[in-house]
């Protein structure tokens, strides 16, 4: 309207439309699960992810999960790095540091190559430490853990 320029397919090449991002693409991004959220199955994350909200189920992050002071997790977890400063309930498989802040409970199992639990934490698991704890893949299905030890149950 006020020039005769037109952009070229080149010049609008960083519109999200004509070429989409993913987070993956972003070494820094950072997914959020908002207070007030609920999630149940499984969520797979290639970034960090952060939870205020509340999972039940499988999260598989490659990069570091953080449970907030609102978060709460119940299930299972595999991720790089873990900080802990809300609720987790179930088992905890961390490669590199597991970090439980003052503020945080968790309940269950526990595997990580290394750990720093602050004061004040509620921190009643059972705890292996292992240098040698697999990579995580998210693109692998995952497969569970038997919860019972090869145990069967009441009705089987």
């Amino acid at each position: 309207m006020f020039g005769s320029k037109k952009s070229t397919p080149e010049e609008k090449s960083n519109v999200a439309v004509n070429k989409p991002t993913f987070a993956g693409s972003d070494p820094n991004a950072l997914n959020s699960l908002v207070k007030g959220t609920l999630v149940e199955g499984t969520v797979a994350a290639e970034n960090d992810i952060r939870v205020d909200g509340i999972i039940k189920g499988i999260l598989v992050c490659a990069a570091k999960v953080i449970i907030g002071p609102s978060g709460l997790i119940e299930g299972e977890v595999r991720c790089v790095n873990a900080v802990i400063e809300g609720k987790f309930t179930g088992k905890l498989y961390v490669n590199e540091l597991l970090s439980v802040k003052e503020t945080a409970e968790v309940v269950g199992s526990v595997r990580t190559a290394k750990l720093l639990v602050q004061p004040g934490a509620i921190f009643n698991v059972t705890c292996h430490m292992d240098e040698a704890i697999e990579a995580i893949d998210i693109t692998k299905p995952i497969q569970l853990l038997p919860t019972t030890n090869g145990k069967k149950g009441p009705n089987g």
